[in-house]
């Protein structure tokens, strides 16, 4: 069996894994470079953690991410996840916080609650007065997103796959599985699997009803000199709470401190806007102030700006078809399910029945 993956973001890099471990034939085609900065999946780090909120589905299958994620260790010889813990912190009634919170009591893990003035005590980064409480579980942390793709990449070739850097596909036949590429070049396949991340609407604009492309940015800052051992030894924040949806990453193996909310974002291609404005880095940061104390001391040292797709609902999307299937690891939310995503589109297709993919992909039970 001979697979095209389009795309070598989280997405495609893991299909491109699960399928070559089981001895597919696959040719792996990147528009850039692997790791593409411009790609969802090329940032610093992206979050793993237990708690889901009140989508239960993906909660339930977090324990299926983890052992995807070992599994992928186990065959690049090292982790790139940084076991930190993860912290919720809620604002006002009702907010994602508290949803966070209530997710993950309804599942059975039991997070350790603290009070705003126990938070701030332990996390001097923190402003008590605004909390309504925070709480702290110990299953979360930092994945490496540059280090995966990079181990990923030496992987695949290493293992044979035919893995092609600066390569852009600019259409796709559905009934024969075959891509042409920019050099003119038709390349064919028992199956094409399109992981174009943001991307994915230039090959096939029809998804527009439902799928947007949606330009974010965060920001890596550099906190006051007396808050940084304390930022070095944070857990992720999950949620700041409030109206923002705030979340934050510590500076760990090498990374930046990152803070990034979805409240910031607009509809936009993939390509367009992707240098960050003038004073945008201030804006982003301030959106976390409160519950971050004293916010106006922390430095803006980069803008990462990033393009997502996102459905209606924010489930993943997936279309199978009988020799060309789309998925999208989308909404903002698909990186720590990466590894997984490949291995369950890698069953479906040798076991032939990607609709049980999809189902379990797009996680409504």
């Amino acid at each position: 069996m001979h697979v095209i993956v389009v795309g070598a973001g989280i997405s495609g890099l893991s299909t491109a894994w699960a399928l070559t471990r089981r001895g597919v034939d696959v040719t792996l085609l990147e528009q850039g470079p692997i790791p593409n900065p411009l790609s969802a999946s090329g940032d610093q780090h992206r979050i793993i953690r237990r708690a889901y909120g009140g989508k239960g589905g993906y909660q339930r299958r977090i324990s299926a991410a983890y052992a995807a994620w070992d599994s992928m260790w186990s065959d690049l010889g090292t982790s790139h996840l940084i076991d930190t813990g993860f912290l919720i912190l809620s604002q006002q009634p009702g907010d994602e916080g508290e949803e966070y919170r209530d997710g993950l009591v309804s599942s059975g893990y039991t997070p350790e609650m603290m009070s705003g003035a126990e938070a701030a005590a332990r996390y001097p980064f923190l402003d008590g007065d605004s909390l309504r409480f925070a709480a702290y579980h110990p299953e979360g942390g930092v994945l490496l997103c540059q280090k995966i793709a990079a181990g990923l990449r030496d992987w695949l070739r290493d293992k044979g796959a035919d893995v092609r850097e600066q390569t852009r596909v600019t259409a796709v036949d559905a009934a024969a599985g075959a891509v042409t590429l920019s050099s003119g070049e038709r390349l064919v396949a028992d199956h094409v699997v399109i992981a174009a991340g943001a991307w994915v609407l230039k090959l096939l604009p029809e998804l527009a009803t439902s799928l947007t492309t949606y330009r974010t940015a965060v920001v890596y800052l550099e906190p006051p000199a007396d808050l940084k051992p304390h930022w070095e030894a944070a857990p992720v924040v999950l949620d700041i709470g409030g109206p923002v949806d705030g979340y934050i990453l510590p500076p760990v193996a090498g990374t930046g401190l990152k803070f990034g909310a979805g409240y910031h974002k607009r509809a936009a291609a993939p390509d367009e806007d992707r240098t960050a404005a003038v004073g945008e880095g201030e804006v982003v940061r301030d959106l976390f102030s409160p519950p971050i104390a004293r916010i106006g001391e922390y430095r803006p040292t980069d803008v990462v700006t990033c393009a997502y797709t996102f459905t209606r609902d924010e489930h993943f999307f997936m279309q199978p078809g009988a020799r060309l299937s789309v998925v999208s690891a989308c909404s903002g939310h698909g990186y720590k399910f990466g590894a997984v995503v490949g291995q369950k589109v890698a069953e479906g297709l040798l076991d032939g029945d990607l609709e049980a993919t999809r189902i379990w992909l797009e996680a409504r039970d």
